[in-house]
Protein backbone atom coordinates (compact mmCIF):
# COMPACT_ATOMS: atom_id res chain seq x y z
CA UNK A 1 0.00 0.00 0.00
CA UNK A 2 1.32 3.43 -0.95
CA UNK A 3 0.05 6.98 -0.60
CA UNK A 4 -1.62 8.38 -3.68
CA UNK A 5 0.63 10.49 -5.89
CA UNK A 6 0.24 14.23 -5.35
CA UNK A 7 0.36 16.94 -8.01
CA UNK A 8 4.19 17.04 -7.62
CA UNK A 9 5.21 13.78 -5.90
CA UNK A 10 5.13 10.04 -6.20
CA UNK A 11 5.94 7.38 -3.62
CA UNK A 12 7.63 3.99 -3.89
CA UNK A 13 9.06 1.43 -1.52
CA UNK A 14 12.76 1.71 -0.76
CA UNK A 15 15.04 -1.24 -1.44
CA UNK A 16 18.73 -2.12 -1.31
CA UNK A 17 19.13 -0.56 -4.77
CA UNK A 18 18.38 2.82 -3.11
CA UNK A 19 21.42 2.62 -0.83
CA UNK A 20 23.40 5.38 -2.58
CA UNK A 21 20.48 7.83 -2.41
CA UNK A 22 19.54 6.92 1.16
CA UNK A 23 23.16 6.99 2.38
CA UNK A 24 23.45 10.47 0.87
CA UNK A 25 20.22 11.59 2.55
CA UNK A 26 20.82 10.07 5.99
CA UNK A 27 24.53 10.87 5.92
CA UNK A 28 23.93 14.56 5.23
CA UNK A 29 24.73 16.65 8.34
CA UNK A 30 22.05 19.21 7.43
CA UNK A 31 19.30 16.58 7.05
CA UNK A 32 20.38 14.87 10.28
CA UNK A 33 21.08 18.00 12.35
CA UNK A 34 18.32 17.06 14.83
CA UNK A 35 19.61 13.50 15.26
CA UNK A 36 22.59 12.47 17.41
CA UNK A 37 24.73 12.11 14.25
CA UNK A 38 24.46 11.53 10.50
CA UNK A 39 24.10 7.85 9.61
CA UNK A 40 26.90 5.79 8.08
CA UNK A 41 26.41 3.83 4.86
CA UNK A 42 25.90 0.66 6.94
CA UNK A 43 23.31 2.45 9.08
CA UNK A 44 21.54 3.62 5.91
CA UNK A 45 21.44 -0.02 4.75
CA UNK A 46 19.93 -0.95 8.13
CA UNK A 47 17.36 1.86 7.66
CA UNK A 48 16.33 0.37 4.31
CA UNK A 49 16.10 -3.14 5.81
CA UNK A 50 13.99 -1.78 8.71
CA UNK A 51 11.58 -0.22 6.22
CA UNK A 52 11.39 -3.42 4.18
CA UNK A 53 10.45 -5.27 7.40
CA UNK A 54 7.83 -2.57 8.12
CA UNK A 55 6.29 -3.03 4.65
CA UNK A 56 6.08 -6.79 5.22
CA UNK A 57 4.73 -6.56 8.79
CA UNK A 58 2.49 -3.51 8.67
CA UNK A 59 1.97 -2.64 5.00
CA UNK A 60 3.50 0.78 5.66
CA UNK A 61 6.91 2.30 6.29
CA UNK A 62 8.94 5.21 5.07
CA UNK A 63 8.77 5.45 1.30
CA UNK A 64 11.04 7.11 -1.23
CA UNK A 65 9.56 10.41 -2.37
CA UNK A 66 10.37 11.61 -5.86
CA UNK A 67 9.17 14.28 -8.23
CA UNK A 68 6.87 12.99 -10.95
CA UNK A 69 9.86 12.89 -13.29
CA UNK A 70 11.91 10.77 -10.88
CA UNK A 71 14.11 13.25 -8.98
CA UNK A 72 14.94 11.81 -5.54
CA UNK A 73 13.76 14.16 -2.77
CA UNK A 74 13.96 12.05 0.37
CA UNK A 75 11.70 9.75 2.35
CA UNK A 76 8.33 10.10 4.04
CA UNK A 77 5.89 7.65 5.50
CA UNK A 78 4.19 5.94 8.40
CA UNK A 79 5.89 3.85 11.07
CA UNK A 80 4.84 2.43 14.40
CA UNK A 81 6.73 4.04 17.28
CA UNK A 82 6.52 3.59 21.02
CA UNK A 83 6.09 6.84 22.92
CA UNK A 84 5.26 7.00 26.62
CA UNK A 85 4.76 3.22 26.54
CA UNK A 86 2.10 3.34 23.82
CA UNK A 87 2.53 2.22 20.20
CA UNK A 88 1.52 5.10 17.97
CA UNK A 89 1.40 5.52 14.19
CA UNK A 90 3.89 8.26 13.33
CA UNK A 91 4.35 10.26 10.16
CA UNK A 92 8.02 11.00 9.47
CA UNK A 93 9.94 12.76 6.72
CA UNK A 94 13.43 13.73 5.52
CA UNK A 95 14.04 15.96 2.49
CA UNK A 96 17.36 16.71 0.79
CA UNK A 97 18.58 20.22 1.76
CA UNK A 98 18.47 21.53 -1.80
CA UNK A 99 14.75 20.67 -1.95
CA UNK A 100 13.73 21.97 1.49
CA UNK A 101 11.49 25.00 1.83
CA UNK A 102 9.36 24.11 -1.20
CA UNK A 103 6.52 22.35 0.62
CA UNK A 104 7.54 18.81 -0.37
CA UNK A 105 7.57 17.48 3.22
CA UNK A 106 4.12 18.94 3.89
CA UNK A 107 2.71 17.58 0.63
CA UNK A 108 4.16 14.12 1.24
CA UNK A 109 3.10 14.03 4.91
CA UNK A 110 -0.44 15.08 3.99
CA UNK A 111 -0.61 12.21 1.47
CA UNK A 112 0.54 9.83 4.20
CA UNK A 113 -2.09 11.15 6.59
CA UNK A 114 -4.73 10.65 3.89
CA UNK A 115 -3.58 7.04 3.44
CA UNK A 116 -3.76 6.40 7.20
CA UNK A 117 -7.31 7.79 7.24
CA UNK A 118 -8.46 5.99 4.09
CA UNK A 119 -7.11 2.62 5.27
CA UNK A 120 -8.09 3.22 8.93
CA UNK A 121 -4.60 2.28 10.06
CA UNK A 122 -4.93 3.79 13.54
CA UNK A 123 -7.20 5.93 15.69
CA UNK A 124 -4.72 8.81 15.66
CA UNK A 125 -1.54 10.01 14.02
CA UNK A 126 1.49 11.51 15.74
CA UNK A 127 4.70 13.27 14.81
CA UNK A 128 7.54 12.88 17.32
CA UNK A 129 9.98 15.77 16.94
CA UNK A 130 12.92 17.19 18.88
CA UNK A 131 12.02 20.61 20.35
CA UNK A 132 14.52 22.55 18.23
CA UNK A 133 13.24 21.21 14.92
CA UNK A 134 10.83 24.04 14.19
CA UNK A 135 10.49 23.27 10.43
CA UNK A 136 9.28 19.72 11.21
CA UNK A 137 6.89 21.04 13.82
CA UNK A 138 5.46 23.40 11.20
CA UNK A 139 4.98 20.49 8.78
CA UNK A 140 3.09 18.58 11.49
CA UNK A 141 0.88 21.59 12.19
CA UNK A 142 0.21 22.16 8.47
CA UNK A 143 -1.16 18.62 8.12
CA UNK A 144 -3.43 19.06 11.12
CA UNK A 145 -1.26 17.67 13.94
CA UNK A 146 -1.16 20.36 16.65
CA UNK A 147 1.21 20.29 19.62
CA UNK A 148 0.08 17.67 22.11
CA UNK A 149 2.79 17.39 24.75
CA UNK A 150 6.47 17.42 25.63
CA UNK A 151 7.94 14.10 26.74
CA UNK A 152 11.04 11.94 26.44
CA UNK A 153 11.76 9.35 23.75
CA UNK A 154 12.64 5.73 24.57
CA UNK A 155 16.30 6.70 24.21
CA UNK A 156 15.93 9.54 26.73
CA UNK A 157 15.89 12.42 24.24
CA UNK A 158 13.46 15.28 24.94
CA UNK A 159 10.78 15.40 22.22
CA UNK A 160 7.51 17.11 21.46
CA UNK A 161 4.54 15.14 20.23
CA UNK A 162 2.08 16.57 17.74
CA UNK A 163 -1.07 14.49 17.31
CA UNK A 164 -4.65 14.36 16.10
CA UNK A 165 -7.36 11.75 15.73
CA UNK A 166 -7.74 10.19 12.30
CA UNK A 167 -11.16 10.39 10.70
Amino acid sequence: MLPEPTPRLRFREMHASDLDAMAGLLGDPEVMRHYPAPKSRDEAADWIAWNERNYARHGVGLWIIETLDGVFLGDCGLTWQSIDGVDELEVGYHVRPEHQGRGYATEAAAACRALAERERLADRLVAIIVPGNIPSQRVAERIGLPFDRATTSRSGVPVVVHSAPLR
